[in-house]
């Protein structure tokens, strides 16, 4: 035992010179022990050891089957129950050479046997004429016949005045939700609503730039509610409240001068009282005289309203409340002077 562990001693301190303890000669290198084994653990290669019962049996490989496109018949082939809903792009049911993808080496898209490009996208096999008809005859015993006395867009303008558009969003995220869904616009005919000139004038004041001129439409436009129920309920509150504020008539109002209306207006204005005293003048009675009375009041002007109802009259004010109220523009100069020249018959 003793010497066993001498000589264990020696290995393991091999640098240490032995003679001068008097345990072992001088050692030349340096020497290392170690109680791990160095042989490599050579594990079972081969099969799974089912204990004496041998390797497990492989299942045959079946042979891939035609592809549903070569058994369809196109005479009695039903589509909707071959996508009767929204489903991946199907190679073997899409009787359709259908390429996508990248061409390789200026060649063709592949095809669409195992093209993952066809699958990435949606497709609407599901919404094909047929199936979008077998829809609205399953909806039919839920909706009613449509009204006799809305023909035309003016019974829908006269009985229905208000309109309401909104948009409803499909995609595939990760929210059914879209923020722009809750955004409503409302559209009104201004002609529609019961107001007089002064309310009509007030409620242009007030819209600003939400009201088209040529279109005679208003839109209010609300999208400041999380729900969209919430901003029609808020439209309809504003357009109640522009319609009622537009009836009142506050004691500033009276102070009102023509400077201060929006729009060109002819009636008692300088134009107005100008062609009226021309047609009166041009009109006099100079030719009667010495005729006597009779005459005289035979030749006496007409009277204003007489003056205003003339058809030359007419458009002579058209001509000047276009000139006033638009964009100058070449036409409406030269219809203002064709007017001006059949007033004063030129």
């Amino acid at each position: 035992m003793a010497a066993h562990t001498t000589k264990m001693l020696c290995v393991s301190l091999g640098r240490i010179h032995g003679p001068r303890l008097g345990l072992c000669p001088p050692l030349g290198r340096a020497t290392y022990a170690t109680a791990l084994s160095t042989d490599r653990f050579t594990g079972n290669k081969g099969p799974h050891d089912r204990g004496g019962r041998g390797p497990f049996p492989r299942r045959a490989r079946r042979d891939p089957g035609k592809p549903r496109t070569e058994k369809m018949d196109s005479g009695d082939l039903d589509w909707t129950t071959v996508y009767p809903s929204a489903t991946p792009f199907r190679p073997g049911s899409v009787p359709l050479p259908v390429r996508m993808g990248y061409p390789v080496k200026g060649g063709v898209p592949p095809e669409k046997k195992g093209n993952l490009e066809l699958v990435k996208i949606p497709n609407f096999l599901h919404l094909t004429p047929a199936a979008i008809k077998k829809h609205c005859e399953a909806l039919k015993p839920f909706c009613t016949e449509w009204p006799s006395g809305l023909d035309t867009e003016a019974d829908l303008d006269q009985h229905f005045p208000i309109r309401v558009q909104s948009t409803s969003y499909v995609s595939a995220g990760p929210s059914v939700r879209n923020p722009a869904a809750r955004v409503i616009h409302l559209r009104v005919k201004l002609s529609s609503l019961n107001l007089d000139d002064h309310a009509r004038k007030k409620m242009l004041k007030l819209l600003g730039d939400r009201y088209r001129k040529d279109t005679d439409i208003l839109t209010v436009k609300t999208d400041s509610c999380p729900l969209r129920q919430q901003n029609l309920d808020y439209a309809m509150y504003l357009l109640t409240a522009l319609f009622h504020e537009s009836w009142k008539t506050e004691a500033w109002e009276s102070e009102i001068t023509r400077a201060d209306f929006l729009d060109y207006v002819w009636e008692d204005s300088a134009s107005q009282h100008s062609i009226l005293d021309t047609l009166t003048r041009m009109t006099a009675p100079g030719e009667a005289q010495g005729e006597g009375e009779a005459a005289a009041e035979e030749a006496a002007p007409p009277p204003r309203e007489q003056l205003l109802g003339r058809a030359e009259v007419q458009e002579y004010r058209e001509s000047v409340t276009r000139v006033k109220n638009e964009k100058e523009s070449e036409s409406a100069t030269l219809r203002y002077r064709e007017a001006v020249k059949k007033v004063l018959g030129l």
